[in-house]
C-alpha cells in the first residue's frame, strides 16, 4: 500500500499523468458553462487579470500587481509587459475590450450575476486598467480569477501552458511556457526543470483503475457522487485528499405541484432528513452539514442560528412533518410520493437509501429518475465561486430557470450591489435568503464533497476551499 502511493508513471520525471473525472469530450468543452475538466484545461491554456495559485491564492496573470482604493470601489491594474500569442502587445485597450466581452457573453449565468458589480472599465495608460464597482466587494479578485474570465485573443490565450491535442485518444499535452514570454526573468535551466503534462477526462471508475494500476499521477473532480469508488481502492488512504470546500450540496425543488405545492411540506421533507446520518455510510469525517441556503459562518454577523429547528429534537421534527403529509393525503386522496434526480454514482446510490428511509419515516414514497427526467427534486452540487452569502443567492435567481425561485430575494441582492454601509448590505442579504428560505425551494444537505487521488511524488498539489487545483504547478520544481 505505502509503495503504490509513491510510484507512479513519472515517478518524479518525464510527463505528468493526470484524469480529471468526466466524460473524455468535457475536457474540451468551450463556452461560458465549462465542465470541471473544462475549466482546469482552460484556467491553465488562457490567462485573466489574476489567477489561483494551487492553494488557492490570489496571484498575478496578466496583471502584474494592483492596487484597491479605500472606499473598495476602484480597483487598478499594471499590466506585465508581454505579447500575445499573436506577436502583438499586451495593452490596456486589448484588456479592457476583452473583459468586457466575457462579461457580456455571461450574461444569463449566475457567474454573469456574481460580475454584476462592475461598473465601469477603463484604459488609464497603454498598460494600467481600472475597474470601478458599484459597491464594495472584498472577493472581487478571486471573481477575476474564474477559468471562464480567461483572455482569448486571435483565438488563443497568453498560457501559463500552451497545449497540443491529440484527436484520437482525447488526451490534451501542456507545456509551460518560459519565464521570458510571460514577463519574467530568463531562467537557464528552464528546459530541465519545467515538466510536460499529460492531461484527459475519464469516468471516475476508469480514473481510480488507472490510479491503482500506476498509470496516472493525479486524479482531480471527485464529488459525493464517486467518493465510494476511492475509498473502495486498494489505495493508501494518504492518497486520498479531500477539499474543505465551500459551495451547495442538497435537493433543488424543480416542480410546484402536488406533495410540493405548499411550503409547509416542502419544509416537511426537509425537516425529516438527519444528515448526520446521511453522511455516515461515506466515512466522511469534518463534512459540514447544513440546514440553512448560506451557511451561518457566510454572514459577518449572526443573521441566523447555527441551525434550523434547532429547539427540536429529530424525533420532533419528523413527528411534524409526518403529520403535514397525513393531512395532505387525507385531503387530497393521493399517496405521498417524489420523484427525485440524481446522477449515476455509487455515492447517489447511498444517498438515494439515506433518502428513502428518512422519507419513509413520514410517510413519502421516493421513486429516483435521471436528473431531467421528469424529477420534482434534483440534486444540487456546486462549489462557490467565492465566499459571500451573494454567491449562494445568485444559485437561486429567477433569471436562471433552475427551480423554484423567489423574485423578493432578487429584488433585495439587486438593491445590495450599490449599497457602501457593509451593516446594510449585509442587513439586505440577510433578508434575501430569509425571503428564500420562506419559499422553501432547496433542501440544505451541507457543504459539496471534492477529492482527488494525489500520487507521493507530485509536487505543488494543495487541498483548497475552491475546487480548482491549477495544473501550472505540477509542472514547476517544489516550492
Amino acid at each position: 500500500m505505502l509503495a503504490l502511493g509513491s510510484c507512479g508513471p513519472s515517478n518524479g520525471s518525464g510527463p505528468v499523468e493526470v484524469a480529471i473525472i468526466g466524460t473524455p469530450e468535457s475536457l474540451f468543452q468551450q463556452g461560458v458553462r465549462l465542465s470541471p475538466s473544462a475549466q482546469h484545461l482552460r484556467a491553465t491554456t488562457f490567462e485573466g487579470l489574476v489567477a489561483l495559485d494551487q492553494g488557492g491564492q490570489i496571484v498575478p496573470a496578466i496583471a502584474e500587481r494592483w492596487i484597491i482604493t479605500d472606499d473598495g470601489l476602484s480597483y487598478i491594474f499594471r499590466l506585465r509587459e508581454g505579447t500575445w500569442p499573436d506577436g502583438e502587445e499586451i495593452t490596456a485597450a486589448d484588456v479592457r475590450r476583452l473583459l468586457r466581452d466575457d462579461i457580456r457573453r455571461l450574461r444569463g449565468t449566475s457567474l454573469g450575476l456574481d460580475l454584476a458589480k462592475v461598473e465601469e472599465i477603463r484604459a488609464m495608460t497603454g498598460r494600467v486598467i481600472e475597474i470601478r464597482l458599484s459597491g464594495p466587494m472584498p472577493d472581487f479578485l478571486r471573481l477575476l480569477a474564474q477559468p471562464e474570465l480567461g483572455f482569448v485573443k486571435s483565438g488563443g490565450g497568453s498560457g501559463p501552458m500552451v497545449l497540443s491535442r491529440d484527436e484520437d485518444t482525447m488526451l490534451a499535452r501542456l507545456s509551460a511556457l518560459p519565464p521570458e514570454a510571460r514577463g519574467l526573468p530568463v531562467r537557464e535551466d528552464w528546459e530541465a526543470l519545467a515538466r510536460p503534462l499529460e492531461v484527459r477526462a475519464l469516468a471516475a471508475q476508469e480514473a481510480v483503475a488507472a490510479f491503482s494500476r500506476g498509470d496516472i499521477d493525479l486524479v482531480l473532480g471527485g464529488s459525493l457522487i464517486d467518493f465510494p469508488l476511492a475509498e473502495a481502492g486498494p489505495l493508501s488512504r494518504g492518497t486520498i485528499q479531500v477539499d474543505p470546500a465551500l459551495g451547495l450540496l442538497g435537493l433543488v425543488i424543480r416542480q410546484e405541484k402536488g406533495l410540493l405545492a405548499d411550503p409547509v411540506r416542502r419544509e416537511a421533507l426537509s425537516m425529516a432528513i438527519d444528515r448526520a446520518a446521511l453522511i455516515q455510510p461515506f466515512g466522511l469525517g469534518g463534512w459540514q452539514a447544513s440546514t440553512w441556503i448560506v451557511p451561518p459562518g457566510q454572514f459577518a454577523g449572526a443573521a441566523v442560528p447555527s441551525q434550523r429547528w434547532q429547539d427540536l429534537s429529530q424525533d420532533d421534527r419528523r413527528a411534524i412533518a409526518a403529520g403535514r403529509m397525513r393531512e395532505w393525503v387525507a385531503q387530497s386522496g393521493e399517496e405521498a410520493r417524489v420523484r427525485v434526480g440524481l446522477p449515476v454514482g455509487p455515492g447517489s446510490d447511498l444517498l438515494y437509501r439515506q433518502l428513502t428511509r428518512a422519507w419513509a419515516a413520514i410517510g413519502v414514497n421516493v421513486e429516483r429518475v435521471a436528473p431531467g427526467d421528469g424529477a420534482e427534486i434534483e440534486l444540487r452540487d456546486n462549489v462557490a465561486r467565492y465566499s459571500s452569502p451573494r454567491w449562494y443567492l445568485n444559485q437561486f435567481h429567477c433569471s436562471l430557470k433552475a427551480g423554484l425561485c423567489s423574485p423578493e430575494a432578487d429584488a433585495l441582492v439587486r438593491q445590495s450591489l450599490d449599497e457602501r454601509d457593509l451593516a446594510t448590505r449585509e442587513k439586505l442579504l440577510a433578508e434575501a435568503h430569509a425571503a428564500l428560505v420562506a419559499r422553501e425551494a432547496y433542501i440544505p444537505l451541507g457543504a459539496p464533497v471534492r477529492w482527488s487521488l494525489v500520487r507521493g511524488s507530485i509536487a505543488n498539489y494543495r487541498a483548497n476551499q475552491w475546487g480548482l487545483h491549477p495544473l501550472f504547478p505540477l509542472s514547476q520544481p517544489t516550492t
